[in-house]
């Protein structure tokens, strides 16, 4: 059985046995279900442990450790090769093509853990040529237009969204993780994303970005914006890619560069209190201290 999904207006597809049981689990990708399409970014496919292509060794480039979650990047022969683990056990192994339009895995402990980070990841990696981005980030929406709060895990990005909901009237949440950004022809857009962390908040919405705002911790509430440059650095940390991959990489710097040029980017230092939120809200998104 195959399936189609649309995000931020790029469809893939997914093939598995009709009678896998990771088919019930995948409910936050209902909301964006789509028809059948030529048109793919990329096509994954899971095939059981007996097929999987896995000849040869693995050659690690990159180990990525994250709140008891690991993915490990490398090339299994000519191919590029991932892995996903949650507490020491294997979720998934994938292997992809050079251009990351199929991709080929296997699903181990916790299926639908692995499924959702090779989703993601080939995501990331097929469109980052497309003017489009995968953050890592909080995304709030407040009178028509879409608000992102980036730092360091612990930083308080999802703490900073729950000050707008309660603080903000009319603010809802977008997504708690993983938002897209894409540049439209007329300006840029964050998306909702079937990939939401802890937090389920799976809506296939999209609004104008209004403004991004990179935070950090601190004993007073203070913000400034950003020159172009301070932006950019600003930006790339929270970008989910493959940065040693001359082809993504590039794709990604003419996002980022784009986005720091035409998107205002700010910098709170803030305490998690209402202050935070009002201050915020009321210097980028100005309709707020009406």
């Amino acid at each position: 059985m195959t399936r189609y999904y649309q995000v931020a207006g790029h469809v893939f597809c997914v093939e598995l046995p009709d009678d896998h049981p990771v088919w019930s689990q995948m409910t936050q990708y209902e909301p964006f279900a789509t028809e059948a399409s030529e048109e793919v970014v990329f096509k994954l496919q899971v095939v059981a442990v007996d097929t999987f292509p896995a000849e040869g060794e693995v050659s690690v480039e990159v180990s990525q450790d994250d709140d008891g979650s690991q993915i490990v990047a490398g090339h299994l022969g000519n191919r590029p090769y991932f892995e996903y683990q949650l507490w020491g056990k294997r979720s998934a192994r994938m292997l992809t093509d050079n251009a990351y339009r199929e991709a080929v895995v296997v699903l181990e402990d916790n299926a639908l853990f692995g499924l959702n980070n090779a989703l993601m990841v080939m995501y990331a990696l097929s469109t980052a040529t497309r003017q489009t981005a995968l953050f890592h980030s909080s995304v709030v929406s407040y009178d028509g237009h879409g608000y992102m709060f980036l730092g360091k895990s612990g930083t308080g990005k999802s703490t900073h969204s729950s000050l707008w909901l309660r603080y903000v009237a009319g603010t809802k949440l977008v997504n708690d993780d993983n938002p897209v950004v894409r540049r439209m022809p007329d300006g840029f857009y964050v998306f909702g994303s079937p990939w939401s962390g802890k937090t389920p908040c799976y809506r296939n919405v999209c609004y104008p970005l209004g403004a991004v705002v990179q935070l950090s911790q601190a004993p007073y509430n203070a913000i400034r914006r950003l020159r172009p440059l301070e932006a950019y650095a600003a930006l790339m940390p929270s970008i989910s890619g493959k940065r040693w991959d001359k082809r993504v990489a590039e794709g990604l710097h003419e996002t980022e560069n784009m986005l720091a040029g035409e998107v205002s980017v700010w910098h709170l230092e803030c305490l998690p209190d209402e202050g935070a939120a009002l201050l915020c809200s009321s210097t980028v998104a100005p309709s707020a201290s009406l």
